[in-house]
């Protein structure tokens, strides 16, 4: 043992000395009974969670279910055990250098091979445990009950095999659940934000999903997403399409059906969306894309409960943002942006196929801000400026930093409007509004809101971005809300309790 685990506790007077001995008591009691079955599996479970192998693995599992309330609870269960072993490791460690327990009354097969060398109090184990099984529940309560009986068996292995005393794992516990509120305090969950989104408006109930038709673009990320809506709705009509007929199968689709289904990206939600005003049907989302923002900021990121508000008829209405120029217009549901971003869009979507939409969006951002481009001018709020940026999103974003994060609200009628000033060196210019995007004003960027805006004086050929497209558009630019405009279907869970209609 290290000269640290050797140091025994002082003589215990009092309370404190009944403690111990009642703590030794359950530490005897718990290592001369015998469990069937449990001297196989106990020690090689407390060795599998060795530096939190198990638990890496157990989140691994999770978020290749690619469900994304799955996904994000081993994201929060893997930065809950970090933070709980870190803590333990730099100070619980350090503050009681307990010895751990003798091992004369543990049976030899019970045994790990190889005894820690640390203290004794608390439990690494145990505090990894609680703290991942706490993260993954404060995220998914269904998924926090699968995993709570994994993490208990370890926390009693640690007892079971005589490394640890009760109060070593019951103090780790207790710090590991506190690491994973702790991360829930940086970090909300989403039960915890706001709900987005109106009161209900009123849509067509679906029983088993009859009169709903839903268009799956095949060269979608993740197209087999629509699989539990379709299970749970067997009289939906799917329409399985290459990404290139996308645009006119939704057109078809939206002629016969009552309700319009799509599972793709931003970008195909986005034609659906277009569609969906067109022929004035409701629209339900099954994001099947690499990051599904509008689907994520309106709830509706599980097929299985936007099923459940089909068959309701749990709907909401939402903005749309809407854009016209003398060449080229459209619709978008996100963003819009135009100077170095739909340079950028065009150079991720020249990599992805070849190294991976991640990888290809940071060599893109790299080659974009290196090159020699001259700041956009135009003409904004009456002045000629030049512009590295211009970025409109629909309705107002939380944040907005290196990429825009939630918005809580998609009938606010506001466009959220940023502009990066031109000048030299547009990377560090970008960065610099990014980091101050809270701020209305700075030198390099203005920050304003408004349901309605002009840019005048743009160039043949000027790409504009919108929800990941690009397009090429000239001359006066409007860009304007069109207030709860599309019916969607979301989850009755988010709805709040006040279900009047909106206007």
């Amino acid at each position: 043992m290290s000269p640290d685990a050797e140091l025994p506790l002082p003589p215990a007077r009092g309370p404190k000395a009944r403690l111990v001995s009642l703590d030794c008591r359950v530490f005897t009691a718990v290592a001369e009974r015998h469990w069937p079955g449990a001297d196989q599996v106990l020690p090689r479970l407390s060795r599998a969670a060795n530096h939190g192998v198990l638990w890496f693995a157990t989140g691994a599992a999770l978020a290749a279910t690619r469900h994304p309330r799955a996904r994000r609870a081993a994201v929060r269960g893997v930065a809950s055990l970090a933070l709980a072993s870190a803590t333990i490791n730099t100070l619980g460690k350090r503050s009681v250098r307990r010895a751990r327990p003798l091992l004369d009354g543990v049976p030899l097969m019970r045994r790990l091979k190889r005894q820690p060398l640390t203290t004794s109090f608390p439990s690494g184990h145990a505090a990894s445990a609680a703290a991942f099984a706490t993260g993954v529940a404060l995220e998914s309560r269904g998924l926090g009950a699968a995993v709570a009986p994994l993490a208990g068996a370890v926390a009693l292995s640690r007892v079971y095999t005589g490394v640890h005393f009760p109060s070593d794992v019951l103090a780790g516990a207790a710090l590991g659940a506190g690491a994973a509120f702790a991360v829930r305090g940086l970090v909300p969950t989403r039960s915890q934000l706001p709900p987005p989104g109106r009161p209900r408006v009123d849509a067509p109930a679906l029983p088993g999903g009859r009169g709903l038709v839903v268009v799956v673009n095949e060269g979608a990320r993740t197209p087999e997403r629509v699989r539990p809506l379709l299970d749970a709705l067997p009289h939906a009509e799917v329409v399985r399409c290459a990404p290139d007929e996308v645009t006119a199968e939704l057109d078809k689709a939206a002629e016969r059906a009552r309700v319009l289904g799509v599972c793709g990206g931003d970008g195909t939600v986005n034609t659906a969306a277009a569609a969906a005003l067109r022929h004035d049907v409701p629209l339900v989302v099954v994001p099947g894309g690499t990051l599904n923002h509008f689907a994520q900021d309106l709830g509706a990121d599980d097929p299985r409960e936007v099923a459940a508000a089909i068959e309701a008829g749990d709907a909401v209405a939402v903005d749309v943002g809407r854009f016209s120029a003398g060449r080229g217009d459209g619709y978008f549901l996100n963003t819009f942006s135009l100077g170095v971003y739909p340079e950028l869009v065009r150079e991720r979507e020249r990599w992805s196929p070849r190294i991976g939409g991640w990888p290809a969006g940071v060599l893109a951002a790299a080659r974009v801000l290196r090159s020699d481009r001259q700041p956009l001018r135009a003409e904004f709020q009456g002045t000629e400026r030049a512009l590295w940026l211009l970025f409109a999103g629909n309705c107002v974003y939380n944040r907005l930093g290196l990429a825009p994060s939630r918005r809580f609200d998609l009938a606010d009628g506001l466009l959220d409007v940023r502009v990066v000033h031109g000048g030299r060196r547009p990377g560090t210019r970008l960065l610099a509004a990014a980091l101050t995007s809270p701020v209305e004003r700075s030198p390099v960027q203005t920050s304003i809101r408004r349901r309605r805006l002009r840019v005048a004086g743009l160039a043949p050929g000027t790409m504009v971005a919108y929800d990941g497209e690009i397009t090429p558009v000239e001359g006066e630019l409007l860009i304007e809300k069109l207030p709860e405009a599309l019916t969607v279907y979301r989850p009755s869970q988010l709805l709040p309790t006040s279900r009047l209609p909106t206007s």
